[in-house]
Formats: C-alpha cells, structure tokens, sequence
C-alpha cells in the first residue's frame, strides 16, 4: 500500500460514513419505486455498513447484501449486523457483483467506475423492475468559482444533473427521480471527520498531516461554496 493510501485508511478508520448521507435518502429513493415486501437488495461499496440499517428499516422483510472490496470495512459492517440473518457481508469489488437484486444501493461511490459503465455493469444483476439508485458529485451552478472547480479538479466527468441524466440514458436506463443530499447528510459525513482529524494531528507523520491537511481545505471549502457543488440522487430503471 503506498503512503498516500496508509494515509487515507487511518484517517477514515473508525467513521461511521464513507461519505454523504442520511437515513431519507434511502426512504426517499424506496419510496419512488415499486419494490416487493421481499426484496433482495445490494448495497455496493458499503464502506462501514453506515446505510444498512436504512435499507434494513426502508424494507423490514428484505435482504440486504453489502459488499466491499476493503477488507476493514467488511469487518466492521459485519460488527455491526452480525445478529441480523437478514443481512449478508461480503468482500467484493463493485465492478463485478453477482447474484441479481431487486435495488442496487450506491452512496457515492459510482464514480470509481463512471455513471454509464457502472450501470451497463450492474444491468445484468437488476431482476425484472429493478432499479439502481446512486449518488453522484453534481455541479448546482452553471458558474462554480475558481475555489470550487479546484477542490473537485479530481472528478473530471462532474457534470449538472443534465449531465448525469445524459449519462443514465447511455447505459439504457431512464431517471425515475432525483434529489439533491441536504447538508444535514453533508455534515452527518464532515462532523465526525473533522473529529478524527482533531484525534490524529498529535504525532501524525508528514504524509498524515498533508492527508489531514487535504480534508480539512476540502470541508471548507464545501462550507464556503455548497450552493455551488453537491450529490445528485438519481434513481434509476433499465429501458
């Protein structure tokens, strides 16, 4: 593993999300869709398990597989729904999931793949009415400034929601909805990292302190300009 990436996992270990979100936006997505009272549902890229309670709470009688392909966040997904048979834990990567679901759930996390291949991937796992839901980094203006247009340089395929619809229909899908995260699921996200961050800037070594460095500018800068740049939820069907 190189520094860079030691960095990063110390710095996100023990948080209890990977990203944006909150428990509504699993019961909005659920709610715009038709699913069965059983349904099998993959929650890709799970990171902690910081969603699963949702989906769990969202659709009491389904079953819900979370997968990743980090192996300390299986585990601590698995503490967390070791009691739960309803739930299953899996290391595995997203860009090769199997079995077939009736919801594919992905909190920020499509990126890594891109929009359309992430879904022409996953078309062959959705059961007849099945649909994904995502959430994707999505520019709210049509003028970001400077400073923001540099904190996400790192997502050269950021698009509006214009742009994400374009790239839902590339993969043979229709968009059912959308709602943009609020930033009570922001901060559900930046509260406890920067809480972290506090922990681990006593004796943190040249390549933790450019990593704590990096994420503090990235929190402030989303305070400073989050009506410029946000997540997109978009749920989606096949055609």
């Amino acid at each position: 593993m190189t520094d860079d990436m030691t960095a990063f996992f110390t710095l996100h270990r023990d948080l209890p999300r990977e990203g944006p979100g909150e428990p509504s936006d699993v019961n909005w997505a659920v709610e715009q869709v038709d699913l069965p009272a059983r349904a099998e549902i993959a929650d890709v890229a799970c990171g902690p398990g910081s969603d699963i309670g949702a989906l769990r709470a969202a659709i009491p009688q389904g079953h819900v597989t979370a997968l990743d392909k980090t192996a300390h966040f299986v585990d601590t997904a698995r503490g967390r729904f070791v009691a739960d048979s309803n739930v299953t834990l899996l290391r595995a990567d997203m860009a090769a999931i199997a079995n077939e679901y009736d919801l594919i759930w992905c909190a920020g996390a499509v990126y890594f793949l891109g929009v359309t291949e992430a879904l022409s991937r996953w078309r062959k796992s959705l059961r007849a009415g099945g649909v994904v839901a995502f959430s994707e980094p999505c520019w709210l203006t049509d003028a970001p400034s400077d400073e923001a247009r540099a904190q996400c340089a790192d997502y050269p395929a950021m698009s509006d929601a214009d742009g994400i619809s374009d790239r839902v229909r590339a993969a043979g899908y229709e968009v059912v909805a959308t709602r943009v995260l609020s930033e009570e699921a922001w901060e559900n996200y930046y509260t406890p990292l920067e809480a972290r961050i506090e922990k681990l800037r006593p004796g943190a070594d040249d390549e933790l302190k450019r990593m704590l460095d990096a994420t503090e500018a990235e929190i402030a800068c989303w305070r400073a300009h989050r009506d410029e740049f946000g997540y997109l939820l978009t749920v989606a069907r096949p055609v």
